[in-house]
C-alpha cells in the first residue's frame, strides 16, 4: 500500500471521530443555555480537540479489543464517551 492509500485509510478511519468533534461543541452552542457562552474561538477548538482526541482513541481501542474497524459496538461508544465529554463542558459553563 502506498503513501496516498495510506494517508486515504487512515483519514477514513478517524472521520466519525473528526465529525462528532465538530457536531458536538456546534450543536450544543447552537442550541443555547450555558453552552452558548462557550461560543467562542477558544473555548470551542478546546472542545473540538478534547473531542477529536478522546474520539480517536475510541477508535483506536475499539480496533485493537474487537479485532475490525466499523463495529456498531465501537461506535456507540464514541457516542457515548462525546456525549460524556460534551456534559462534562456544558457543566463547566454554568460555573
Amino acid at each position: 500500500m502506498g503513501l496516498y492509500s495510506t494517508i486515504l485509510h487512515l483519514a477514513n478511519f478517524l472521520a466519525p471521530a473528526l465529525w462528532m468533534a465538530l457536531a458536538f461543541p456546534t450543536i450544543a452552542a447552537l442550541l443555547g443555555g450555558a453552552a452558548r457562552a462557550a461560543w467562542n474561538g477558544q473555548a470551542w477548538k478546546r472542545q473540538v480537540g478534547t473531542h477529536l482526541l478522546l474520539g480517536s482513541a475510541v477508535l483506536v481501542m475499539g480496533l485493537l479489543v474487537l479485532g475490525r474497524d466499523g463495529k456498531m459496538a465501537t461506535y456507540l461508544a464514541l457516542v457515548i464517551v462525546g456525549a460524556t465529554v460534551q456534559t462534562v463542558f456544558g457543566c463547566r459553563g454554568r460555573a
